[in-house]
């Protein structure tokens, strides 16, 4: 599509409608399937001074007419932006259904919250069955359209599980977070630290002078740091209670894919020090899939965390003074990595279409504790294997599995194995408690 301005806009404002059509066209070839409405459809809003498109923030202008009007420039460069993104179907996150309500209602100063809003809807309509668009509203936030990448999951019949391409979902976290610090600079009217001017304050002077109001925020949000370290060492239990520290970790980007917003800490739960501010996507991914407290799937994920990005997911672990010191992970993930690493060769395998491919489900569970490593074992199985239903590939005790991860730690990642070990103790505190008392005799011998 050319560059020229849209006939019939003024300025280089075009109404609503005609941004809709723009919107649309820009965004035809994107890998990210957008909606034609996005300006003009719920949860659209031009009466709130901005319209989100991604994880973009466009202002809206109200003539001296009544009219709303958006500039052109601001809806191509999000349009820009979006087409960037590249979306990967089968790289999926949960997002829905969860414990109990999940949303609320909302304020006058709504945000996004996309997360309740589509859980919201598929449980108000039974389901993506029903849900199904029949030419009424698309379904769609932020300018996405969300209802042709929902994948729905089924377990035992009865629990439903709803899923969306990682990439989406942290398009999606970003349009929630810049919607937020849109409306707190509005509210504060604090000035932007940006060198530059932004395109929204140039269309709020350009449209001063015609005669038309606005009712965007004088600046936009300030941009993003890195996360350099600042919180290593600190215990989660005293730092998830100072006051502020949700508006602290929502100015970081996340640690792990350094792009997306951060919206919590992640914290090693054995040792209770937090690793590092992430986003609901790595904080997700991150997550084990227990099926039970003790037994976890090994599921497709564990395919990124220990073969396509370990060194990123390793350090990142490893931001745990207690694991570090120790070489060893959280035991659900070394249960996870023992399964998916040291037991791969044991796995069972059937002739496929083209190649041999594993067969059942890989399951990991374990009896004992960490803080009792003599006695604790873990039990790797394939259920629903056709040659045996729930086969047990091998029984690894703890300090085995710790044995293994630590030579394969050096052979993977040596700077990450480099930092480790019980002679890399500086960056503990110095009085280090355990959040976990050890109240067996034996444990402290290993640790």
């Amino acid at each position: 599509m050319s560059e020229r301005v849209i006939p019939g806009c003024r300025g280089g404002l075009i109404t609503l409608g005609a941004a809709d059509a723009l919107w649309g066209g820009l965004t035809a070839g994107s890998g990210v399937p957008t909606a034609s409405a996005a300006f003009t459809c719920s949860p659209a809003d031009a009466r709130a001074g901005y319209v989100l498109l991604g994880g973009c923030v466009v202002a809206t202008v109200k003539a001296s007419g009544g009219q709303w009007s958006v500039p052109e420039i601001e809806v191509r460069r999000a349009a820009a932006e979006l087409n960037a993104v590249e979306m990967d179907r089968q790289d999926l996150v949960r997002i829905g259904s969860f414990r109990s309500a999940l949303w609320q209602k909302q304020n006058e100063k709504t945000l996004l919250g996309w997360r309740q809003q589509i859980t919201r809807e598929l449980q108000e309509l039974g389901g993506p069955e029903r849900a199904a668009p029949e030419g009424g509203r698309p379904h769609h936030l932020a300018g996405i359209d969300w209802w042709p990448i929902l994948v729905e999951q089924t377990r035992d019949r009865t629990a439903r599980t709803w899923w969306l391409p990682r990439a989406v979902v942290r398009l999606l976290d970003a349009a929630e977070h810049t919607e937020r610090q849109w409306l707190q600079a509005a509210r504060t009217g604090e000035k932007s630290a940006a060198a530059t001017e932004p395109p929204s304050r140039h269309w709020q002077a350009q449209a001063a002078v015609g005669g038309r109001e606005t009712t965007s925020p004088e600046s936009p949000a300030a941009p993003l740091r890195s996360y350099d370290g600042e919180l290593q060492g600190q215990l989660y239990s005293v730092l998830s209670r100072k006051p502020g520290i949700s508006r602290k970790v929502a100015g970081w980007t996340c640690a792990v894919c350094r792009t997306a917003p951060a919206a919590v800490l992640d914290h090693c739960h054995e040792h209770g020090y937090v690793r590092a501010p992430v986003c609901h996507s790595c904080n997700t991914q991150e997550r084990p899939d227990h099926l039970y407290r003790n037994d976890i799937r090994v599921a497709d994920h564990y395919t990124r965390l220990f073969d396509t990005h370990t060194a990123d997911w390793l350090r990142h672990w490893h931001r745990c003074p207690g694991c570090r010191a120790r070489t060893t992970l959280p035991l659900p993930h070394l249960a996870a990595w023992t399964a998916h690493i040291a037991c791969r060769s044991l796995r069972p395998t059937h002739r496929g279409s083209r190649a041999r491919k594993p067969c059942g489900v890989l399951r990991v569970s374990w009896t004992g504790s960490h803080n009792a490593p003599r006695s604790c074992l873990l039990t790797v199985a394939v259920d629903f294997c056709p040659s045996g239903e729930h086969r047990v590939l091998a029984r690894v005790p703890y300090r085995e599995a710790v044995e293994r991860f630590g030579t394969w730690l050096a052979e993977t990642a040596p700077a990450v194995a480099a930092a480790a070990g019980p002679d890399r103790l500086d960056g503990l505190p110095t009085r280090f408690r355990p959040v976990i008392a050890d109240t067996s005799s034996e444990g402290l011998a290993l640790f």
